[in-house]
């Protein structure tokens, strides 16, 4: 099992461009997450609990000394010693055994659970500073452009074709930006901050991310039957098995216990002993039987309720699984629908900006257009930065429920 939800895990996939820089920060994180590690002590722990029940009840020893010594012509005693062993059923250390490591299994998973989910959030995260920076760039250009739009302002206010006011439109809607852009700067430093509390590192430590992404010409097909491999269902299948693992051990621990033990009595010596032995030892059984506990078929019914408790969490955690799934394929869908529709916005937005940087050159160029079209391809190079960010978290999303 452990091998299998270690593959499992690394199927997680991330575009070519951003693989090598993700993969480095979730390498980091998987190693120093203190979530990761918390669990990892956990399962620790309940794969020490195996050594723990491989063990005897306590080893019970008795010593007595005669205190006052009636007066009689019978041997009298000295002292008594007596050890006595009590072992339970057979098989009974076997099913505590096996109880305890499929509980140490089910906490193995809650690792495999934690790490996957914290992959997520790294790439979430990640993806999200990338649609910051590729924002901050659409930003940049747009401000060169507006530039060079009111050095054209400027010449035509040289020579009559355009008015003051047009170069203060162009100057304003620059500041604009450029506010846009200081903004976007504190939300990158708080979600940088974010993944490097996942990381465990200080929160300014720089995080690079690639300077572009693209959205693949394929999509990867999931099916709904891939869910049932998911960790977090196979959780209930684990939890089920120790369920079953408990009742088996509970019919062991309602079998009786025998007892194996001798005692020592040292007497003294006495004329009324005829025998060269005056000493007795007395090799003793003793067996426990419960006949009026109700315990024992308490837990039986109890455990039986409880398999079915899992299996109906773990039906309402399938359905829960399959939702997301489908949610997560519909959105990704909906962000290549967006980001080819503003592909062909913003191409003939720039073919509307050559007509009007053309129509310079007949002195009749109107600068409130200029600025529309440039709040248009502004527009569109925004939705398409959040089209390809969209697109690559919910790949993330996909790639958690399915692999």
């Amino acid at each position: 099992m452990k091998t299998v939800l270690i593959f499992s895990f690394s199927l997680f996939t991330f575009h070519s461009m951003s693989a090598q820089e993700l993969e480095t920060l979730i390498n980091e994180a998987l190693e120093n997450n203190p979530e990761i590690q918390k669990f990892d002590f956990q399962h620790q722990i309940a794969s020490e609990k195996v050594n723990e029940v491989n063990s005897l009840p306590n080893t019970e020893f008795n010593f007595g000394v005669m205190a006052v010594k009636p007066e009689m012509d019978m041997p009298m005693e000295r002292f008594r010693v007596s050890v006595m062993q009590m072992l339970p059923w057979f098989g009974t250390i076997t099913a505590r055994e096996n109880y305890a490591t499929s509980m140490a299994d089910a906490q193995y998973i809650e690792i495999t659970i934690a790490k996957r989910k914290l992959v997520l959030s790294v790439s979430q995260l990640y993806y999200q500073l990338y649609e910051i920076k590729s924002k901050q760039d659409v930003l940049d250009k747009n401000i060169a452009l507006l530039q060079s739009y009111e050095q054209l302002a400027l010449t035509s206010l040289e020579v009559g074709k355009a008015s003051a006011v047009d170069v203060l439109r162009l100057q304003i809607r620059q500041n604009e930006l450029q506010q846009e852009k200081e903004v976007l700067v504190q939300q990158y430093n708080g979600i940088q901050a974010a993944l490097n509390g996942l990381l465990n590192r200080d929160y300014d430590v720089k995080v690079s991310v690639v300077s572009a992404m693209v959205i693949p010409e394929d999509d990867n097909f999931y099916s709904y039957e891939s869910l049932e491999v998911n960790p977090e269902l196979l959780k209930f299948d684990k939890l089920y098995q120790s369920v079953e693992q408990s009742e088996l051990l509970n019919q062991k621990e309602s079998g009786p216990m025998i007892g194996f033990g001798v005692e020592y009595i040292n007497q003294e010596n006495s004329p009324m002993i005829t025998s060269s032995y005056k000493d007795m030892v007395m090799p003793m059984l003793s067996v426990s039987i419960p006949i009026f506990n109700k315990k024992y078929s308490s837990q039986t019914k109890q455990n039986e309720l409880r398999k079915q408790e899992i299996q109906s969490q773990k039906e309402q955690r399938f359905n829960m699984l399959k939702s997301e799934l489908s949610k997560a394929i519909s959105q990704r869908n909906q962000s290549r629908i967006k980001f080819v529709t503003q592909e062909k916005n913003l191409k003939q937005a720039k073919d509307a900006e050559t007509i009007l940087i053309k129509s310079y050159e007949t002195g009749t160029i109107d600068f409130n257009d200029v600025l529309d079209i440039q709040e248009l391809q502004l527009k569109f190079q925004m939705n398409q930065v959040e089209s390809v960010k969209n697109y690559y978290v919910q790949s993330t999303v996909i790639n958690y429920l399915s692999n």
